[in-house]
């Protein structure tokens, strides 16, 4: 249920099916499936730099679904991460239940009889998995699936969220039969369409009305699954996210707002409001055990969380330090190193000696956009989002967003200039694009690139910027255009960064590796190798949806971000 979210201002899914791309214990890593290609040119063996986890990994890559079986287990389903887990609630330990891509569950739900349901957003597919294990593709082609439920009598309702905007039933009788296929959108039965945004629900085990709420209207309603008639029963919520009925108390009704981080309860009867906890903003889903107990999901912390119905009180099951760190940068002020990480679902700063990581901006609260790319300009911290097509301009003491610029392809990357314009790299375009310093003229630099990634200012009119397709870096003088090739054959580059002796470095996903490059000769040097970094692409999907961050110090301290693991990386040159 929280995926969706990255689609509100424009599909990254249609930009790229355009574009010419057709020291504490971890978690363990998420599956890559990246394929190691063989460099055109071997890169110089040397001792390498030592590596540590300045932040530690953390499970999920943002946790979305969640819901209880029969038998009082909770379950969690994670979009980008694309995995099914399990989780302890007492211990908080978690265990995969079923790994990518069918994994992907944006929300989860279970029948009484223990099967299981869940969305795959991305992929636009429903699945179950019967109590016997076996896991059935129900529904296929759908525009965004989010949210699902069943209802008492085993009827598996589904809706369509920002990709599309409907209610549908999916008819379950024949799954059991050999000759079974999965039902095409078209021939779903369609209840309801142009809600508004009907985002996590359930269905009523007493009326058999369905409740839930309406992400863009904030309000909270009630839909008749036969008539598909819809009656509001409480509003002025900011973003409500998902709404859940109290087993203790069937007149109850839970509702998480994921732009305050409030948790309300609404009576059905009365349709009073009543707050019961104050949280961060970012919250996702919410689900009760059979016991009563409330527990809700934040996307932005990787965290499960048991929440005291009566004092409001938040007990941490498991969470996480980052989200999913994808681009970075960093700043040195009195020799003091700040990394500032894109971590999808905020942006975040973190201390380079301690490892100490602050908010900055979070997602629903602060902003509406996901950054996946970050660099730090003259005046402000720039915050690409190839997943709503926006760049947001921060100021660069402060971090407060000042604009947010919209209609770009995909951007992955951006560079501020010193008299304000902007660079920005169009993954599903294939073109950097120069903005005026008031967002009103842009005009194409460089055309026809093969997959843009990240971007690092180089001396001058120069930048350096990676090609995930081409497997190559590439110098353009932004004053004329002009390009060279620095670097080719490499596997994957995606973060790339120029260090304080003229190096690039460079992250080559593909090799599980970051490599220094000479802009002049192309040579290059491996300084970390065996990194946990590539985090699985979804089928169809950019290779590149979260790109791996590299950020070279002054003192030339190397991070790197490892979405694998949700942690940050520390590589510190050997001593001489």
């Amino acid at each position: 249920m929280g995926l969706g979210r990255f689609f509100t201002a424009g599909s990254l899914v249609r930009a790229v099916a355009c574009s010419s791309l057709a020291q504490q214990p971890s978690p363990p890593a998420a599956v890559s499936t990246t394929t190691p290609a063989t460099p055109a040119e071997s890169p110089v063996t040397a001792a390498e730099y030592s590596q540590q986890f300045l932040v530690p990994g953390s499970w999920f890559h943002g946790v979305h679904g969640l819901a209880f079986n029969k038998d009082d287990q909770l379950f969690a389903g994670s979009v980008i991460g694309q995995t099914l887990y399990r989780v302890q609630v007492d211990s908080g330990e978690v265990d995969r239940v079923i790994d990518a891509p069918t994994g992907m569950a944006d929300d989860i739900a279970f029948a009484d009889d223990g099967t299981m349901a869940w969305t795959a957003f991305l992929l636009g597919k429903v699945y179950i998995r019967k109590p016997n294990g076996k896991t059935i593709e129900v529904a296929n082609g759908m525009s965004g699936p989010n949210s699902i439920a069943f209802g008492k009598d085993g009827r598996l309702f589904v809706s369509e969220v920002f990709l599309g905007d409907a209610l549908y039933e999916i008819d379950l009788k024949g799954v059991d039969k050999p000759d079974f296929k999965p039902f095409p959108r078209t021939e779903l039965r369609r209840i309801a369409e142009k809600m508004g945004g009907l985002n996590g629900f359930e269905i009523h085990r007493d009326d058999g009305f369905l409740y839930g709420p309406l992400w863009f209207k904030g309000e909270v309603v009630k839909i008749n699954l036969e008539t598909g008639v819809i009656d509001v029963i409480a509003s002025g919520f900011k973003i409500p996210a998902a709404a859940n009925i109290d087993p203790q108390n069937r007149d109850n009704l839970y509702v998480v707002d994921t732009g305050t981080g409030g948790v309300w309860s609404v009576s059905l009867t009365s349709k009073a409001k009543k707050l019961v906890a104050s949280m961060k903003p970012g919250l996702d889903n919410l689900a009760f055990d059979s016991r009563g107990r409330l527990f809700v999901t934040s996307m932005t912390d990787n965290g499960i969380y048991l929440v005291d119905k009566h004092t409001g009180a938040a007990r941490t099951i498991v969470e996480g330090k980052l989200a999913v760190p994808a681009d970075l940068a960093v700043t040195t002020d009195g020799g003091k190193e700040t990394v500032h990480v894109a971590d999808v679902f905020s942006y975040r700063t973190v201390d380079g000696q301690s490892g100490a990581v602050s908010d900055v901006l979070r997602v629903h609260g602060d902003t509406h956009a996901y950054p996946i790319g970050i660099s730090v300009g003259p005046k402000h911290v720039l915050l690409p989002s190839g997943f709503s097509n926006t760049v947001g301009k921060g100021d660069r003491k402060t971090g407060t967003l000042v604009a947010t610029l919209t209609g770009f392809a995909a951007p992955i990357d951006a560079l501020e200039s010193a008299d304000g314009s902007l660079y920005v790299a169009e993954l599903a375009s294939g073109n950097l694009v120069k903005v005026s310093p008031d967002g009103k003229t842009r005009s194409i630099v460089a055309k026809e690139l093969r997959g843009p990634v990240a971007m690092a200012q180089g001396p001058g009119n120069l930048v350096y910027i990676t090609e995930i397709a081409g497997g190559a870096v590439l110098q353009i003088d932004v004053a004329t255009g002009a390009r060279r090739v620095v670097a080719d054959g490499l596997a994957g580059p995606e973060g790339i960064d120029v260090g304080p002796d003229g190096r690039l470095f460079v992250a080559e996903v593909g090799q599980k590796r970051v490599v220094a490059i000479d802009p002049a000769s192309g040579a290059r040097t491996v300084i970390a190798s065996n990194l946990d970094i590539g985090l699985a692409p979804f089928p169809g999907g950019p290779p590149a949806l979260v790109p791996t961050g590299v950020a070279v110090a002054k003192s030339g301290t190397v991070y790197v971000s490892s979405d694998l693991r949700n942690a940050l990386y520390k590589l510190t040159p050997p001593t001489p």
